[in-house]
């Protein structure tokens, strides 16, 4: 059950945190800076007037997957080159081809054999990953690799991760508007999330706070009113899971409403009575938490009309997740700007729900 007055008490907090384990997820921002960094010591602006036959980004177990689907969304269609999102290099990989790689196991096998296939054939390897262990040895010093600088537990490295990518996406010339080598906006937006979202704040100026006690005892539907909220939905759900032991629904939300039974239990959790008491009053026939439903935007349109023109329907009960005072319309890469700060306030979220509820156990 959740203990709703930790949340409040700084001290308890600190006390319960041993694992240090909201300290490293404040530093999304020295993830990126860092990250950045390190890929332009890499030689990832080297790759610059390059155009491949195809990108491929790998997507691996860890916050790899979630990274190759917020650059894939970001993309989008209207990408110039292929972009290839799989979970091995391809069998055709070659000289003409660039490959991504994000991982904090240095030991996966599955990646090392991906790292020498593509290395081998000649293809261009972009890897952040430990520089000791079989992924990196895989390369043969014939690739460009991202060490990690900054140590955090394991679901946290999303920001490493996705810096990397924006770091080869830059160089090739793939993004909608120029973006400054050390990444310094993206990682001040995040460093402002960061600063909202510290243990002394009061849940009522916390958002991250503010989202943990809203979805506390709740079974979370996480919907995405676009390509890069969707994605963003779908790493909040692997982030409540490895930090607070929640299982949740995540997806597009146009994809979310055929789930005609989440729907019904939306619909019943809506028309339940605001002054019902579950411990004084207990629903016989309840077998599981009520379902919230969350909805992370990341455009500059109006959401609930995003939703309405997709679906053909309205979700008025729904938490949105707009960060539209926080990233201005109109701001330059806006888009991406909220995807990471929604992604580092959901990341905070589940770890504060994690230690309200003792799923996160003291070192």
């Amino acid at each position: 059950m959740l203990d709703d007055t930790l949340l409040a008490d700084p001290r308890a907090l600190a006390a319960l945190d041993t694992r240090g384990v909201l300290r490293s997820a404040a530093t999304a921002g020295a993830q990126v800076r860092s990250a950045a960094q390190g890929a332009l010591e890499a030689g990832v602006a080297d790759l610059a007037g390059t155009r491949p036959r195809a990108l491929v980004l790998l997507r691996r177990p860890g916050s790899s997957g979630a990274a190759a689907e917020l650059l894939g969304a970001l993309l989008g269609p209207r990408c110039p080159v292929p972009l290839v999102v799989a979970d091995a290099a391809p069998s055709w990989i070659g000289p003409l081809d660039i490959v991504v790689a994000h991982t904090a196991d240095a030991t996966d096998g599955d990646l090392a054999d991906s790292v020498a296939r593509a290395v081998r054939r000649g293809a261009e390897v972009v890897l952040s990953a430990p520089a000791d262990g079989p992924v990196a040895f895989a390369g043969a010093g014939r690739m460009r690799l991202v060490e990690p600088r900054i140590p955090v537990p394991p679901g946290l490295d999303l920001p490493r991760a996705l810096a990397v990518g924006l770091a080869v996406l830059r160089a090739l010339g793939l993004l909608d508007a120029p973006l400054d080598p050390g990444m310094d906006v993206l990682a001040d937006v995040l460093d402002a999330e960061a600063e909202r979202n510290q243990p002394g704040h009061e849940p009522f100026v916390n958002p991250a706070k503010s989202l943990a006690l809203r979805l506390a005892e709740h079974t979370p539907l996480l919907w995405g009113t676009d390509a890069l909220g969707a994605a963003v939905a779908g790493h909040a759900a692997s982030s409540l899971a490895t930090h607070a032991g929640v299982v949740a629904h995540a997806a597009d939300v146009a994809q979310g409403v055929t789930a005609t039974g989440l729907l019904r239990a939306l619909d019943h959790t809506a028309a339940a009575d605001v002054f019902h008491d579950p411990f004084d009053d207990p629903d016989p026939g309840a077998t599981a938490w009520p379902v919230r439903l969350v909805l992370p935007a990341t455009g500059e349109d109006d959401p609930a009309q995003a939703v309405l023109r997709r679906t053909g329907r309205s979700l008025p009960d729904a938490d949105l997740l707009h960060p539209v005072e926080e990233v201005a319309r109109g701001t330059p890469h806006a888009a991406l700007l909220r995807a990471a700060l929604l992604t580092s306030r959901l990341d905070v979220a589940a770890v504060y729900l994690g230690l309200a509820t003792r799923t996160i156990e003291p070192a």
